[in-house]
């Protein structure tokens, strides 16, 4: 019985030494060295400070000084940028999660409804003729983390029109600045090509009329 508890014992301190220090401090060893920027989250740096991450949305809003019941900010969209996927967790990376919201669910349709006329509200007066069956379905619907910062083209497109009214830019500049932020099929068959917001918005504010 002593034997088999001194084993025990000594198997658990190896394959801890081995398994939940060696081997984490060897990957992230490694990970630094051949994958840098990856590794530290893809980060997006703008004069020395950290703005972003390419792999996380952030909500580009304007503060209307008001607050919910909640107590918290009452926020707007911020015309002069892109928006990304309406998000179940308000887009903070410390809690990814979906909606979880399915076909048949009541509030489900109260949300889609809500997000639909919201995004007719605000690109429509620059997207005359926005008709609901045009808008793309990723302009209504979360992500299945909240904090995808990809869009689809064809929703970047239509936001287009309103970014470049409303900063005074050239359409074709905008779009130019879309195709250069568009992350294409993975190998080249894989998935659908997608827009990222994060580093799409950072691009724009490089850009003068």
């Amino acid at each position: 019985m002593r034997k088999d508890l001194i084993t025990s014992a000594l198997a658990v301190v190896l394959f801890t030494l081995i398994l939940g220090l060696a081997y984490p401090l060897v990957v992230t060893g490694v990970s630094q060295v051949a994958f840098h920027d990856k590794a530290d989250g893809s980060q997006i740096t703008r004069d020395g400070k950290v703005v972003g991450s390419k792999l996380l949305a952030q909500p580009f809003v304007i503060d209307t000084g008001k607050k919910d019941g909640d107590g918290n900010p009452i926020t707007r969209p911020n015309p002069r940028y892109f928006q990304p996927r309406p998000s179940a967790t308000g887009y903070s990376a410390s809690a990814t999660y979906f909606s979880n919201r399915g076909p048949n669910q009541a509030s489900a349709r109260f949300f889609y409804r809500d997000a639909l006329a919201a995004y007719l509200q605000l690109e429509k007066p620059f997207t005359p003729g926005l008709t609901d069956a045009a808008v793309p379905v990723d302009a209504v619907t979360t992500s299945a983390s909240g904090v995808d910062p990809h869009i689809s083209p064809a929703n970047a497109r239509i936001q287009a029109n309103r970014v470049a009214k409303t900063r005074g830019l050239p359409l074709a500049r905008v779009e130019q600045l879309i195709a250069a932020n568009t992350d294409g099929r993975f190998l080249g068959v894989l998935g659908e090509p997608g827009v990222n917001v994060t580093q799409l918005n950072l691009a724009l504010d490089t850009v003068t009329a």
